[in-house]
């Protein structure tokens, strides 16, 4: 896979580049944190995962891209898939993707304490790569 065939298939758009904001991302941390500490653990993974998923966002439009179509989540990752970040990182995110909608759509308290604590301490990880890294991040 490459960026041409997200091009290709209508994934992806390229846009003017902004300047990196993870005003976001810090919020839903924090959130995700609030979460882990009432105990809605389904909450904290999500809201963890959505942390990562604005960041990886935000990393786009820095870049130049944005996500469009059906699936942009699934897109990201995609995206995320053809940059220098390390894979099994947004292996696990992916994986995360979809233990979130499970909890979102299907299922109530499906995710267990460790789950959502490793999925924040995981986030946290992800999101100081993204903020430390994002003049060195490049596309395949």
């Amino acid at each position: 896979m490459n960026l041409e065939r997200l091009f290709e298939e209508d994934k992806i758009k390229k846009v003017t580049e902004k300047k990196l904001d993870l005003s976001l991302t810090d919020r839903d941390l924090n959130s995700a944190k609030h979460s882990f500490e009432s105990k809605d653990y389904d909450w904290a993974l999500s809201i963890a995962y959505n942390s990562v998923l604005q960041a990886a966002r935000a990393l786009m439009f820095s870049l130049g891209y944005r996500p469009a179509g059906k699936n942009q989540h699934r897109t990201v990752f995609e995206f995320l898939s053809q940059t220098d970040i390390e894979e099994s990182l947004i292996d696990y995110f992916d994986g995360i993707r979809k233990t979130r909608h499970i909890a979102v759509y299907d299922i109530a308290e499906t995710v267990s304490e460790e789950m959502a604590k490793e999925a924040i301490k995981q986030a946290e990880i992800f999101v100081h790569k993204i903020r430390t890294d994002v003049h060195k991040i490049r596309t395949k």
